[in-house]
């Protein structure tokens, strides 16, 4: 503490845009909005999109997008939680509204994008519980036949057909879903999970990895990463805390816990490349369905940075192909 008086500090410096005080005041820079109003937004002419509120106590909107067609057959849900290292991101910023309505376009589904409380002003294990809420908005929507008024006409949804995807930090939470719902998801019947698809998950740990040692990427450093954690955990915790590192020396075992079918992908050149590669095969050892598919040479996040690249469209087509096959199992 400081002398009564004394101007607070900066404890916390993420590149200028979000900075922690000693007093823990959290000063949120406005040129944050400036730099992703630079990404143009996309005109999908074949989706529709409207924003919705899933918890007013909290004031958290979601944004649900539906592909047009013509077709009559009912289509899934894809759940996307949004990257951003738990302390950035909206489902309003242009890299990932563009690439929710492409998962819609591709992969002919409707999605929903929620939006859930940042870190540090809410440290984890907010944006588990939110994530939670909006499940549960799902569910209650699904119970209510309230979804029939989401769009005008169009196919319906099919809420036996919901998959959830999570980009970075998005990919943690699809985690923490994955064991906190299990197989089968049975609480959010009629709602049921299917499966769930980890993009570059954020997942951390005491001692590195080969991949965090090695060079940084264009747009993320581990020094970030670092931070990340340092602001998004509960205070005092470490990054084998069991919210970061699923493996970590206190983190409950998952051997006893059924999940549904996982998907893990990650760049080749990504700094979390080794933390989703181990996260995988540990899963596997312990008789999960998990698999995982790397992209090389890419880097963290290049599906929202490049969305028309080769890579990308090979994404969504495996991510495409995921959908059919678990769906094809039931």
């Amino acid at each position: 503490m400081g002398s009564l008086g004394e101007e607070p500090q900066v404890a916390e410096d993420c590149m200028g845009l979000l900075q922690l005080l000693s007093n823990g005041t959290v000063l949120r820079s406005k040129s944050i909005d400036l730099i992703t109003q630079q990404i143009p937004l996309a005109n999908h002419e074949t989706v529709l999109f409207k924003d919705s509120v899933f918890h007013k106590p909290n004031n958290l909107h979601l944004r649900l997008y539906k592909p047009v067609t013509s077709s009559n057959r009912t289509i899934p849900v894809v759940v996307f939680f949004h990257g951003g290292g738990f302390c950035f991101g909206s489902r309003s910023w242009p890299h990932f509204h563009n690439f929710c309505l492409t998962l819609a376009s591709s992969l002919h589904a409707l999605v929903v994008a929620p939006d859930y409380r940042l870190a540090p002003e809410h440290r984890l294990p907010a944006a588990f519980e939110d994530a939670e809420a909006a499940l549960t908005w799902l569910r209650d929507q699904a119970v209510s036949g309230d979804c029939d008024r989401w769009f005008e006409g169009g196919p319906s949804v099919d809420f036996d057909r919901v998959y959830v995807l999570g980009d970075s930090s998005g990919g943690n939470i699809a985690h923490h879903l994955a064991f906190r719902l299990g197989s089968g998801s049975v609480e959010l019947t009629p709602v049921r999970v299917r499966g769930y698809v980890l993009l570059g998950p954020f997942f951390g740990g005491e001692e590195r990895t080969k991949s965090e040692d090695g060079p940084s990427e264009q747009k993320l450093t581990l020094d970030l990463l670092d931070k990340f954690w340092r602001l998004s955990l509960p205070e005092g915790a470490t990054r084998d805390h069991h919210m970061a590192n699923p493996f970590g020396p206190t983190s409950p075992a998952l051997e006893s816990i059924s999940i549904e079918k996982m998907l893990v992908i990650a760049g080749g050149s990504e700094l979390l490349r080794d933390r989703g590669k181990e996260y995988a095969y540990k899963l596997k050892m312990r008789g999960k369905k998990v698999d995982y598919i790397e992209f090389e040479n890419e880097e963290h996040g290049f599906y929202n940075h490049s969305p028309s690249s080769d890579a990308s469209q090979q994404l969504l087509r495996i991510i495409g192909d995921f959908m059919d096959n678990v769906s094809d199992i039931f």
